[in-house]
This record gives C-alpha cells, sequence and structure tokens, in this order.
C-alpha cells in the first residue's frame, strides 16, 4: 500500500416490544448511515442528489433552526462516495478514482465550491478503505484499510502532511468505536482463527493493540457503540445462544459478565441497531438512554431502551428520517434529522421520560404532619433559634392542656402554672409534644459497574458509590481492562 500527498487548493405513539439486534454491511460492520454527525452535534454531512446528480451537503445544527448548503464539484459524484463533517465546518470526502482513494476537504466560497486536495491511498487488489466514524474534537479524520491478513488504520485529514499511516493491525478488521474524548483508543473488530473478537488500537502509542471483548473463547463478539463519558458498551455477541447474535451490554472497564436482556431479542425477519447513546451519566450507566434503529418486514422505525429498563420503548421514524442517523443530549433530548420536500433540512426532537430515580420524590416531601411543611424556619434560623421556638410551641401547648375541664373518668389533677423560663437554660419541651419527623436519608450516587441480577426479570441494585479518581494525564491514557467471561454456567445474565 502507498500514499501520495498532493498540497495546494482546488419523531407519535409508543408501544412495548421485543423485537432484535444489529444489521450488518458487507464488510461485517453496522450498517451506514444516512449522515455522519460530529461528535459535539454541530455540523452533519450526507451524499444527495438532485435527479441522478450526487453532491455532498452540509447541515449546521447547533444553530436556532438546522441549515443545509450544497457543495457540489465540477462534475457529480459516484453513488459510494464518503462524506464526513470536520469541527469547523469543512467537509471530508473520499472518491475512489483509478485504483487510488483520494481525499479532499470542501468548503462554500459564495456561489461555489472551494476544495483542498490532501493526498491519496492506493489500496492493493481485495482491500476495502472506508472512513471511520467522526473522531472526537472534529480536527482530525480517520481510515480504515482492511485487507484479508491485516489491516491499516490511517490519518487522512488534520496531519501535517498528507495521509499517515498509524497502525497495522494483523487480522480482518471492521467496525471502529472510539473509547475515550480524545481521539487516542479506537476499537475494531478484528477476525482472526474464524473467531471475531474486539481490539483496542492505541493510536498514541504507535499503534499499540490489546483484546477489549472476548466473552467466551468460541463466541464472535463485536462492539456496536460505546459512550465515554459512563463506559456503557454495546455488544453482539452469539455467547448466549451459538450461532445466533443478541444485542449486549458491559460497562468499560468493569470485570463483571456481559448481559444479555429478553427485550432486546432478535427474530428471524427484525434486526436492530444502537446508534445514539444518552451523554454526560459519568456515574450511572444504568441510566443511559439508548437509541435504536429497528427494521422489519413492515419498515424501520426507531426504538429506545435503558439498561434499567426491562423494554423498549417502539416509536414511529419521522417522515423523512435519515435512517441511522441522530444524536442524545445530555438532559435526554433525541436529535434525528430527517429532510422531506417540504423541509429540505430539519431536526425531529423526542424528550426521554426520565430514570427511575429522577423521578422519585425526596422522602421528606412525602411524610404528614405540620413539621414536614415548615422545613424551612430551622434551617434559616440556625438550630439554636429552632430549638428556642420548639420550646416556646410545647409551653403553649402545656397552657392550653391546663385550661381544659377534667374529665369524670379520672381525679381532678390541680391545675399547672407556667414554668418559669429560667436564662442559663432552655425550656426542654415535655414528653407529649408532638415528634419532628426525621429528615430524608441522604440519596447515595450510583457506581461505576452493576452486579449480577440473580434472575432474568430482576433489575440490577448498585453497591455502594465509588469516588472516581482524578483523569490521568494525556500523556498517560489508561488502557481499557479487557470484558471477559469465565464458563457461561451461572454467570451468563439475561436481563
Amino acid at each position: 500500500m502507498t500514499v501520495c500527498a498532493s498540497p495546494g487548493l482546488s419523531a407519535a405513539h409508543e408501544q412495548e416490544g421485543p423485537p432484535p439486534p444489529p444489521a450488518a454491511d458487507e464488510d461485517g460492520g453496522a450498517a451506514r448511515a444516512g449522515c455522519a454527525i460530529t461528535v459535539d452535534g454541530a455540523y452533519a454531512a450526507r451524499l444527495t442528489h438532485s435527479g441522478e446528480s450526487w453532491y455532498p451537503e452540509r447541515w449546521t445544527l447547533d444553530g436556532p433552526e438546522p441549515y443545509a448548503v450544497p457543495l457540489p464539484g465540477n462534475q457529480p459524484e459516484e453513488p459510494g462516495t464518503e462524506v464526513q463533517p470536520m469541527g469547523d465546518g469543512r467537509v471530508l470526502i473520499r472518491r475512489l478514482v483509478d485504483g487510488r482513494h483520494t481525499f479532499s476537504l470542501l468548503y462554500p466560497t459564495g456561489p461555489g465550491t472551494g476544495e483542498l486536495l490532501l493526498g491519496a491511498v492506493e489500496s492493493p487488489e481485495g482491500t476495502v478503505l472506508r472512513l471511520l466514524p467522526p473522531a472526537p474534537g472534529g480536527e482530525r479524520a480517520y481510515a480504515l484499510a482492511a485487507g484479508s491478513r491485516s489491516s491499516a488504520v490511517w490519518l487522512v485529514a488534520g496531519g501535517s502532511f498528507g495521509p499517515e499511516l498509524l497502525a497495522e493491525v494483523p487480522g480482518h478488521c471492521s467496525g471502529g468505536v472510539w473509547l475515550d474524548r480524545t481521539g487516542r483508543m479506537l476499537a475494531l473488530d478484528r477476525r482472526a482463527g474464524g473467531r471475531t473478537k474486539t481490539v483496542v488500537v492505541d493510536l498514541g502509542d504507535g499503534g499499540a493493540v490489546s483484546p477489549l471483548l472476548q466473552i467466551t473463547p468460541g463466541s464472535d463478539d463485536r462492539l456496536l457503540l460505546a459512550d465515554p463519558d459512563s463506559g456503557l458498551l454495546l455488544i453482539g455477541s452469539d455467547a448466549a445462544s451459538p450461532g445466533r447474535e443478541r444485542l449486549g451490554w458491559g460497562v468499560l472497564g468493569s470485570t463483571l459478565p456481559v448481559r444479555f436482556p429478553e427485550c432486546l431479542l432478535m427474530s428471524s425477519d427484525c434486526a436492530m441497531t444502537p446508534f445514539a447513546i444518552q451523554p454526560g451519566q459519568v456515574l450511572t450507566p444504568e441510566h443511559c438512554a439508548v437509541a435504536l434503529h429497528c427494521q422489519g418486514p413492515f419498515g424501520s422505525w426507531i426504538g429506545v431502551w435503558r439498561p434499567t429498563e426491562r423494554g423498549v420503548r417502539h416509536l414511529p421514524a419521522p417522515e423523512g428520517w435519515l435512517a441511522g442517523a441522530g444524536l442524545w443530549t445530555e438532559d435526554g433530548v433525541l436529535r434525528l434529522p430527517y429532510a422531506t420536500a417540504a423541509v429540505p433540512c430539519g431536526v425531529a426532537r423526542w424528550t426521554a421520560p426520565a430514570a427511575v430515580r429522577e423521578q422519585a420524590a425526596p422522602e421528606a416531601a412525602r411524610l404528614p404532619g405540620p413539621r414536614a411543611a415548615r422545613p424551612a424556619t430551622r434551617g434559616a434560623a440556625g438550630p439554636a433559634q429552632g430549638s428556642a421556638q420548639l420550646a416556646q410551641e410545647a409551653q403553649l401547648a402545656q397552657e392550653a392542656q391546663a385550661q381544659r375541664p377534667p374529665r369524670t373518668a379520672q381525679p381532678q389533677r390541680a391545675p399547672r402554672t407556667a414554668p418559669t423560663p429560667q436564662a442559663p437554660q432552655a425550656p426542654q419541651a415535655p414528653h407529649n409534644t408532638p415528634r419532628t419527623p426525621p429528615a430524608a436519608p441522604p440519596r447515595v450516587p450510583l457506581p461505576l459497574s452493576l452486579p449480577l441480577p440473580s434472575s432474568a426479570d430482576e433489575v440490577p441494585r448498585p453497591p455502594h458509590a465509588q469516588v472516581p479518581e482524578a483523569e490521568p494525564p494525556a500523556s498517560a491514557a489508561a488502557r481499557p481492562v479487557p470484558l471477559q467471561q469465565a464458563a457461561l454456567t451461572g454467570r451468563m445474565a439475561t436481563g
């Protein structure tokens, strides 16, 4: 394989139900989405057409309203051309010309389109080269050249001079998932020895390769999606049912086994592919909302699921949805790009219901009695003034009781006089004073990993919280701990 560099210019009703896991493309990876979106959700790019002429189009998504800018070249593009948005608004394009893969950056220049040629990569026959998903930061772009015996990772945009070969991985690789926010740790699905296992390529350490996912020695395990904030992983594997791939989940760095929920069990005529995970849930991966692209005999729709839930919410896809494309915001809003004749550039929004932990009301708000209705008195005035007020209320209660007429069934008691207050000591409340309800127990944040449930329908309960460690320096990024599972007997979780 050789490289040539040439500088210069040139959203409905919800239903509950089961459907299934990932549809793969011809290279064994996840199916291609209708458009590519930057990690921060600011830009998107797709290849569209007018009649029989294909051209790139850039979408701006971080403004008040989304809008599209066409970027046509001097001649129509081929249908298989790949495009990817960069963080600065330019669009990377990969073209196949005379057996070479050329890379350029496109940008609008008034009525026309500017083009910056980056270079070309020549690949031997039998090698498939494609762009990897947008990298965090948006400053660089990568490509994977997969051959029958080895695969190569290329830096095709953002380098010092043209495409650069970063790593060579033995075996045929597919997929491509970023595991961190710096664009250093890349997960690839490598097929070697007749089995597919996920490995990690450290692009900051000369392309060092280490294993990541190996559920059983004889299973095919692929990483479909990952969230760097929470460590949530979506996995496709046949470990739970040999010969039949199922959708499971785990936590990056955890030694607990991968779980395969029954609600994500695939059927023979359907497919379910995860395409977006809710970010920002640092200590609670089990509360991340996951968007699923569902396909079946009756069309395409969207599923929403959380690891703590026992079912999938099924939503009709918006008209003109760019299938498989979308992203979550941290507050749980799913954004789905779509294009129709009436709305050539639109984004549908759907807000996920709050997780169970967010819906639970504090205990103090549910306690009856007059004391729970006025907690601000003690909190605002301080403990000393609060104690004095409670003593004054107790004294008034004593005086009111002393003025009541005596009961006939009991001997008459002498009326009590009001106690004389003493300066050095605060008056004490009598024993019949109404008791103040206890304060609500503090809420403990959930940890990063989950215990193994004892049954398929049990929702896992987290142990005590763990204090997150300080972030290591960028030059010494920690390598993920492999997700492994011993013998399936007694350890395979299905819910």
